[in-house]
């Protein structure tokens, strides 16, 4: 390891200028967003076991996870659905043997607990169901829930598993041994630490990042989202096709599973409405079922759904990406404006209190919508992603860049729209990241590199340069779908973009000051500690040598005492994945004898917490 004060041949001097502040960098720089995409909540976040739970799919279709078992047929009853388009309808051949459905390819631990439920219905005597989770071929490789006697009316009956064995081709089984006919409404298999339905261990890592904020349900999901499709019963909510992506959207997790999910990590939430096929009243009803006491329509509905008091969400997305012809009801800036007006009108109408993002995309569209609504929005939203480049400087440069275009872009509309004269309408850049690769953690589930950390780190820095114009950053989006925790059935883990944004989180300064350096492929920042006792200095080293530099620090003195972090890897392909040690790890370790030079890695991420001298 390379000391603070070892000098290579050539050293560079960074000048830290602490009489010039910024404004304090804003908490919500390290907000995050989830979308209802790939395995972002199901799968990731999302504890539910079983695929298609409420059979938005033929049971036997090429499209289905659920599959015909034993010698009886099903048919898909769409006259009498229990949920959705139609209930799987199983015909038993009545001589006695098995038969049902089936769900295959679940991953089990052994000696772990799983519970569920599950409702069926049929003949008298097509029942008892028998119910089992299987973990291997032989009779007592399974365990067995018998539900009996059961009739044309459903039932809903818990159940309970202990596996016996590890594998990931256990097998869920519905089947009976009567004649007649019996139907099953909607199956649901979760591991039994779940907490209120989510994984512990993606919790876990979330709470690690510790994010101040939750952007939710979209992204382009939102603008084809009706949010009513999300609240009351689970097991009675509809299934729908993903309005934007691809799969089928469960309508498991809703409004209050998302609120629960806020609460459980101490965060707070950024709800994004529908303005591309919504309207202006659902989103005011909206506003309403969220933020409206108990006896107001929409107050009552929540109240019979379980909550009684008010959840008061400050934060309000107005739409997401409108600009785009890839996203639902795009359309003119010319007719988005009224648009937004009308949501706005109609949103604050319920609720005067709230705090709205309106939808920008700097260049054109942000010029035109701001000059027309820049008094009917609190912040203005921007979104980019970078795409891969063989150079590892190039690579990282491009996300400070990005940052950089659309703040200047931002300025120069203060400067000559009208309509922000006395208006401080800062930037939500609520999405933000690379995007290239396969998709390995289901769909949009691109991996990671080392030399993608170090982009956002060198982002990081430049949201701390600009805090006087970027008041909120969502990165996108947290679990497996772009996102800095990656799972797999059993395990989730911070990629080294998660541990980045960690880090900061956790040790970077709040009171931005001047700094000035010259050093080709390193990037670097400073804030102070909110009680000024601390100078934080964050270094991003792209470069593939060791960097030596001498700090010149104007107006502060620090006393040569402290804490450094880092983060090293000579691999800039290197990764962590779910279920293995980490490759990548953030080391600590104190300094003593600071004298103004410090040295870091090639390939690294370092923060020096340095006393301030009296």
């Amino acid at each position: 390891m390379v000391s603070e004060n070892t000098v290579p041949a050539e050293k560079r001097s960074v000048l830290i200028d602490a009489t010039t502040e910024g404004e304090p960098i804003s908490q919500y720089i390290y907000s995050q967003f989830i979308e209802h995409l790939g395995r972002c909540i199901y799968g990731g976040i999302w504890a539910e076991m079983l695929d298609d739970r409420k059979f938005f799919d033929g049971v036997g279709s090429e499209a289905s996870p659920w599959s015909v078992t034993g010698s009886g047929g099903v048919d898909m009853d769409a006259v009498n659905p229990f949920v959705g388009e139609h209930t799987p309808c199983v015909s038993l051949p009545g001589n006695g043997t098995p038969a049902g459905i089936a769900q295959s390819g679940l991953t089990v631990v052994a000696g772990r607990s799983y519970v569920g439920r599950i409702w069926v219905s049929g003949d008298t005597n097509a029942t008892p169901v028998e119910v089992s989770l299987i973990w291997g071929d032989g009779d007592s490789e399974r365990q067995t829930i018998t539900i009996g006697p059961v009739g044309e009316d459903y039932v809903k009956a818990p159940l309970q598993f202990t596996a016996g064995r590890t594998t990931d081709n256990a097998r869920f089984e519905v089947v009976s041994r009567g004649s007649g006919r019996f139907r099953v409404g909607t199956a649901s298999l979760m591991p039994a630490d779940n907490i209120r339905g989510m994984r512990p261990d993606t919790l876990d890592a979330m709470r690690e990042l510790d994010s101040p904020l939750y952007r939710w349900p979209g992204g382009n999901f939102v603008s084809g989202y009706d949010w009513r499709d999300g609240i009351g019963d689970p097991d009675r909510r509809p299934p729908r096709k993903n309005p934007a992506w691809r799969g089928v959207e469960h309508n498991d997790f809703g409004m209050h599973e998302f609120l629960d999910f806020c609460r459980e990590l101490n965060t707070e939430p950024l709800i994004v409405v529908n303005t591309g096929f919504g309207d202006a009243h659902s989103a005011a009803q909206e506003v309403e079922y969220v933020n409206g006491t108990a006896n107001t329509p929409m107050g009552q509905w929540r109240a019979a759904n379980g909550r009684v008091e008010p959840w008061a969400v400050e934060w309000w997305g107005v739409g997401n990406e409108m600009f785009g012809p890839w996203q639902l009801g795009f359309m003119a800036v010319e007719q988005y404006v009224l648009k937004h007006k009308d949501f706005e009108r109609s949103m604050r109408k319920v609720d005067p209190t709230i705090r709205t993002i309106g939808v920008g995309e700097s260049g054109p569209w942000s010029e035109a919508f701001m000059a027309q609504c820049g008094g009917d929005m609190d912040l203005i939203s921007e979104h980019f992603y970078c795409k891969d480049k063989a150079d590892v400087i190039e690579h990282v440069a491009q996300i400070p860049s990005e940052i950089r275009r659309k703040v200047e872009d931002h300025r120069r509309y203060r400067k000559d729209l009208p309509a922000l004269k006395g208006r401080d309408v800062r930037i939500a850049m609520d999405e933000w990241n690379y995007w290239y690769g396969p998709d390995i953690f289901g769909e949009l589930g691109v991996r990671y590199f080392w030399k993608d950390a170090l982009g956002i780190a060198a982002g990081l820095h430049e949201f701390f340069r600009q805090s006087d114009m970027v008041f909120m950053a969502n990165y996108a989006q947290t679990v497996n779908v772009l996102g800095c925790i990656k799972t797999t059935p059993t395990a989730a883990a911070l990629e080294s973009a998660g541990l980045v944004l960690k880090l900061y989180r956790q040790k970077f300064g709040v009171i931005p000051v001047k700094v000035e350096t010259g050093v080709n492929g390193v990037d670097v920042s400073a804030a102070l500690t909110a009680d000024r006792k601390a100078l934080t200095v964050g270094v991003v080293n792209a470069s593939g040598v060791v960097q030596t530099m001498a700090i010149q620090a104007k107006n502060i003195t620090a006393s040569g005492a402290g804490t450094v972090y880092k983060m090293a890897c000579d691999d800039v392909m290197a990764l962590n994945d779910p279920g293995k040690d980490p490759v990548i790890t953030i080391e600590e370790r104190g300094v003593t004898g600071y004298n103004g030079s410090v040295t870091v890695e090639p390939y690294s991420v370092t923060i020096y917490v340095l006393d301030v001298a009296a």
